[in-house]
């Protein structure tokens, strides 16, 4: 028999008690339930001023006489204890790394015909530059997410970032084709996606307080994406094809150095290693991190299982497998819809210019999407905060049964508002891609905060399979959306692709009211998870953030 959640209610009721361990030094929760739903240490289990008196203890020493730094004992030092406004000056830099990738993303598509005239080449395989971008961009949020939580956000995003500004270069100077192919797929590749930025949320907000940061950063990847077609119509109309990777290395260089200069490191291994070598240098010479007290060095084994772990999370989890794949299709189904614009709204005598523009209440969307999960996060914020226990993680997809209808909605109305001139305004159909654009950041929105509030430390990989499922479709969908609308016969042959899409969407969005009344059995199911609750369980009731396991041991372990 399923459990029925609600926005506000829904997992069993467990009594918490907090106590100090004598052995480890490290705030405690003991676990009276049965029900575990894993999770990782989080400061909101106590006041701020109880958690800093308790940081200023010494740890005790470990059998060899070394001192092993746990979060608690260095509080003020983590994410957690940024300021408010410290916390969101970092993720506003965030949200425009996001839209600088996005931007990578959606402003080529305005080269196409530019590239297709001057290397004497079709407009279908001039589209071989977007597919492979999003392709190569779909493996590399994979390999980047996992390499953040070894070594820290810091490095990784910055490499990220130079990569991807470096491969710009030669594609602005590219005297062939191939070349560009080249230059896109190596900047896909280096493109380390959102896992990275939302693993970054995870490391400065607790699962219980992270859903005003998680929607703003949902915000960044699709509202990034609307600036690139809006930008890119008045490039494509007023200059060479060559301005348009020039832009893009603009945008990305000042949002490298803004990351540069105002972001510091979130991860908290890395910040506990870097604490317990200035504590050394004070004199504690017996201090140290999580990290410099593994039993080895990096192996390649070691390598291999963290490039490992996005994939096998992916492939092997159903809660990353299935919500990525509901994500995935959303965004392709977008991703086909918006090849309509051009042979829509040219019915209107649309410039290239207006054609952009069009874009535009697709953002609208996004940003009504946005505030209208507001109401949702403040009551499930209040419920948690009177007992931490009271939401189940079902009732963070409770706001997208309402919303993911929008999506068949949306495209339904936009298929048959697009017969044109006299009959219809083109009003009509910008007005339904604003259901669209709603639905689309519904379903982003949810399936990521549920598996953030999952995975916990293990953000980053999981999240990195949603990012494959939906890159990789969109790649796939950048080759076949064109000949799709263009090669229906009949009256109605703008109406019908957009009417399939909307069917496909129909079944689509099943999964959404599966997952929410079926949700714990599918959580029994996932190995990950439960081993992660058996390990929380087996540790009194924390699983320290400073743990760093691989796939491969999970699968390795006895869950009964």
């Amino acid at each position: 028999m399923s459990t029925v959640p609600s926005p506000a209610l829904g997992s069993p009721t467990r009594t918490t008690s907090m106590r100090r361990s004598s052995s480890s030094g490290r705030l405690r929760s003991q676990d009276t339930s049965s029900d575990h739903s894993g999770g990782g240490w989080s400061p909101t289990q106590d006041d701020d001023a109880t958690l800093a008196e308790r940081a200023r203890r010494e740890p005790e020493a470990r059998a060899d006489g070394k001192i092993e730094l746990s979060e608690i004992d260095c509080y003020e030092k983590l994410g957690f204890h940024f300021s408010t406004r410290k916390k969101w000056s970092i993720l506003t830099v965030i949200f425009v790394i996001q839209c600088s990738m996005n931007l990578n993303a959606s402003l080529y598509a305005n080269a196409v015909p530019l590239l297709s005239n001057h290397f004497d080449i079709s407009e279908q395989s001039a589209r071989i530059g977007q597919a492979i971008f999003l392709i190569a961009y779909a493996f590399g949020s994979e390999l980047w997410a996992p390499w953040s939580e070894e070594l820290g956000r810091w490095p990784i995003l910055q490499a990220s970032l130079f990569f991807v500004n470096l491969w710009q270069i030669p594609c602005a100077l590219a005297p062939n084709f191939a070349t560009i192919v080249v230059g896109r797929f190596l900047g896909g590749l280096s493109s380390a996606g959102g896992s990275v930025t939302l693993g970054m949320v995870g490391d400065m907000w607790s699962p219980e307080e992270q859903g005003f940061a998680v929607a703003y950063v949902v915000l960044s990847s699709v509202g990034g994406s609307v600036i690139g077609p809006v930008v890119g119509g008045f490039i494509q109309a007023h200059l060479t094809w060559h301005w348009n990777f020039w832009l893009q290395l603009f945008f990305g260089a000042a949002t490298q150095l803004a990351h540069f200069c105002f972001v510091p490191e979130t991860r908290a291994t890395v910040i506990l290693d870097r604490e317990a070598k200035k504590r050394r240098k004070a004199g504690q010479t017996n201090i140290f991190g999580p990290g410099e007290l593994k039993q080895h060095k990096m192996e390649l084994k070691d390598i291999l299982d963290i490039w490992g772990r996005p994939f096998v999370m992916f492939v092997r989890e159903p809660i990353v497998l299935w919500l990525s794949l509901l994500s995935g299709f959303s965004d392709s189904l977008i991703f086909t819809f918006l090849e309509s614009y051009t042979p829509v709204f040219s019915q209107w005598r649309f410039t290239v210019q207006q054609i952009g523009l069009a874009f535009l209440p697709l953002l609208v969307g996004y940003i009504i999407a946005w505030t209208s999960f507001f109401p949702t996060i403040i009551n499930q914020r209040k419920a948690r905060r009177r007992d931490p226990d009271s939401v189940s993680p079902e009732a963070r997809l409770w706001w997208l049964l309402y919303t993911a209808p929008l999506l068949p909605i949306g495209l339904f109305g936009f298929a048959w508002t697009s017969v044109g001139p006299p009959r219809v305004h083109w009003i009509a159909p910008m007005s339904f891609s604003v259901l669209i654009a709603i639905a689309n950041y519904s379903v982003y929105m949810a399936t990521i905060d549920y598996m953030v509030a999952s995975y916990g430390p293990y953000a980053a990989s999981a999240t990195g399979g949603n990012a494959l499922a939906r890159d990789l479709l969109a790649g796939a969908a950048a080759m076949y959306s064109t000949p799709f609308y263009s090669n229906i016969p009949g009256r109605y042959k703008l109406e019908w692709p957009t009417t399939i899409l909307a069917i496909l969407a129909t079944l689509f969005i099943i999964p959404v009211y599966v997952f929410y009344f079926n949700g714990p059995y599918f959580r029994s199911k996932s190995k990950f998870a439960v081993s992660l609750a058996s390990e929380k369980k087996q540790n009194g009731g924390i699983l320290s953030l400073s743990k760093s396991a691989n796939a491969s041991d999970i699968e390795e372990k006895h869950v009964e």
